[in-house]
């Protein structure tokens, strides 16, 4: 399982997409390592994988699915090597508002 604030890449984008994302990472008695998002608007999601396996099993709820806006950018960062928040383009308009986009993606501050 990928270690959100330990990969600042994938961190930075989802930190755009949904800032204010709490990580936890633990590993259980039995050598199980589970991963926990949480949002303040409710939305969370539990990774948990099995001493031995590769693949987690996952659980999330809430109005927003946290581990799937995770692994969208996690597969985006495999497909292509990097990720759009690197080298977009940064427009601030007069009143503040701020927008950072390249290619197809956009996010406004």
């Amino acid at each position: 399982m990928l270690n959100v604030p330990e990969s600042w890449e994938v961190w930075s984008m989802l930190s755009l997409e949904a800032p204010g994302i709490e990580h936890r990472m633990s590993r259980e008695d039995d050598g199980s390592r589970v991963t926990w998002m949480l949002h303040a608007d409710g939305s969370w999601a539990r990774a948990r994988t099995e001493p031995g396996r590769s693949t987690p099993i996952v659980h999330q709820g809430g109005p927003r699915r946290l581990y799937d806006l995770l692994d969208g950018i996690r597969w985006r960062w495999v497909e292509y090597g990097e990720l759009p928040v690197y080298g977009a383009r940064v427009t601030v308009t007069p009143d503040g508002e701020t927008t950072l986009s390249r290619g197809g993606w956009t996010v406004t501050l």
